[in-house]
């Protein structure tokens, strides 16, 4: 199935309902805001008869040139589209024709943005930010189905291939810990989905598969171990490289979670990949790893009644501080016990999540060493519901048959330094310094440790970016309703995006 794509020049008719501006022709320029900083953007206008214009987006910064972009018009307001590289800009003109003011979107960013009409003498203020060359383009999918041996494992999955001859450099994502889709769904929120999407309208064809079990794909997911599902990387590459449009030599991996240790695995192998990006992989042994995440015994509803006694708690010292100001009691007085309350509930929290974390490791300690599954069950059981008696008994008992299946057994005493030494291909590590699963800090230093006889390794840790690489909420624009849409980091699509065009331009170079 092909995506519909947009001619080389887009000319769009406004149609008989609505009337263009007046002297809309001519070049718009201004400054693009983004996280630590900003940007120059610029749409040249011109326009070769009535109600037709010829649009083309520039971004200097990326080194975006020329980009195809449509324009339609909904009564005073004006909605600019360049699909190749899915940047939005809906605005109206300013009352003297001096400006256009609206909302600028694109993956990851959506800001308030005004452009200037280019006044002759001036010019576009640049950016000293260093980039790598882009090529725009479109893309269209293709339905996979390929083998993954020695199982004869069959798997499903899409290809995202920019069109034209290529070839062009690709990648095989890898999906985290867990039965996933190709699209890692998460609710509304698609990581994988926008990622190929991403790079494939940017040169780079991206393969995603149904993990096994999901979809079409054979297998059971959690009779599946981690050193199975290096088979199935090496399988998605082997099916990459017989391409005639993609570049054997740049086809390479990128791993969210423990699919960036499966793609560190796979490039310790023959016939590595042409380079790995590892999205939240871990450093440390799968037991310290897992022994330092909650333990995900309790429901929504759970959760929820633990978040209002926390709030009720902290209502409670704020009712109490404003008793002590209307009995008397100064300023200082009221902020120091306002103080002492606050760490007062600090530490409590810190010990309940000390002790959850020290009951987890137990737990899972008693799991690796129990070879009897059904002791091993049973054991479990007791545990939770000791510790957690208001539980629904057969939760407990889900739980502790997840905890003995073959991939979790495996998980716990598997090392991610395991031939790690003999990676030599690039490798771009990236971590969010916000992840609570996979802490930043610990684990990249682990990775570094273990890569450091590669010196074509590279390491980024992306500011207030969570476990899924998702927008920080405070850049995020919340809507009416006082929601705002989960978007993928766009730091997180630029960097994998600039880092790949980058080992490609290298090899041609060579």
């Amino acid at each position: 199935m092909a995506q519909t794509t947009v001619p080389a020049t887009a000319i769009t008719n406004p149609g008989p309902a609505t009337s263009a501006p007046a002297a809309l022709a001519g070049r718009w320029q201004g400054p693009l805001s983004i996280p630590g900083g900003s940007v120059p953007v610029e749409f040249a206008i011109s326009q070769p008869g009535i109600n037709k214009y010829i649009i083309t987006l520039d971004l200097p910064a990326k080194r975006l040139s020329r980009v195809p972009t449509s324009l339609t018009f909904r009564g005073d307001t004006l909605l600019f589209y360049a699909v190749t590289v899915e940047c939005r800009f809906v605005c109206v003109q300013s009352a003297d024709g001096r400006e256009l003011r609206g909302i600028w979107t694109q993956p990851g960013l959506r800001v308030p943005l005004t452009l200037a009409r280019f006044v002759p003498g001036t010019s576009l203020i640049t950016s000293g930010s260093k980039a790598v060359a882009v090529k725009a383009t479109t893309y269209h999918i293709e339905a996979v189905t390929l083998t993954s041996q020695p199982s004869k494992t069959k798997l499903t999955g899409t290809l995202s291939i920019p069109d034209g001859p290529g070839p062009f450099p690709a990648a095989v994502l890898l999906s985290d810990m867990g039965s996933q889709d190709r699209d890692t769904r998460q609710g509304d929120y698609r990581l994988f989905a926008t990622m190929a999407a991403t790079l494939a309208r940017q040169g780079v064809a991206v393969l995603r598969l149904d993990d096994r079990g999901v979809g079409q794909s054979e297998g059971v997911g959690s009779q599946t171990t981690t050193a199975e599902l290096v088979r199935d990387a090496r399988a998605g590459l082997e099916y990459l490289r017989l391409r005639p449009s993609i570049d054997a030599a740049q086809t390479g991996l990128i791993g969210h979670g423990e699919g960036g240790n499966v793609a560190l695995l796979a490039a310790a192998q023959p016939e590595p990949p042409g380079f790995v990006v590892t999205l939240a992989a871990s450093g440390l042994v799968g037991m310290d790893l897992l022994a330092s995440q909650p333990e995900p015994v309790t429901t929504s509803a759970d959760t929820a009644l633990a978040g209002a006694a926390r709030r009720q708690l902290w209502a409670d010292v704020l009712n109490k501080a404003e008793k002590l100001r209307t009995s008397g009691s100064n300023a200082a007085q009221v902020e120091t016990y306002v103080a002492q309350q606050r760490l007062k509930l600090r530490n409590e929290e810190r010990k309940r999540v000390e002790a959850m974390l020290r009951f987890r490791r137990t737990m899972l300690e008693i799991v690796r060493q129990t070879a009897s599954d059904d002791q091993a069950q049973a054991i479990v059981v007791n545990m939770l519901r000791q510790r957690y008696p208001d539980q629904d008994p057969a939760l407990a008992r889900a739980r502790a048959s997840q905890l003995i299946t073959p991939w979790y057994r495996y998980y716990l005493k598997f090392d991610p330094q395991l031939n790690i030494a003999e990676v030599q291909c690039p490798v771009l590590l990236l971590n969010g310094t916000d992840d609570t699963e996979v802490n930043a800090t610990s684990n990249l230093a682990a990775l570094e440790k273990g890569l450091k006889s590669n010196k074509r390794v590279t390491v980024r840790r992306l500011p207030g970016v969570n476990h899924w690489f998702q927008t920080p909420v405070g850049e995020l624009l919340v809507g009416s309703e006082g929601t705002a849409d989960l978007l993928v980091s766009g730091s997180m699509l630029e960097t994998v995006r600039d880092w790949i065009l980058e080992q490609d331009n290298k090899l041609i170079g060579r």
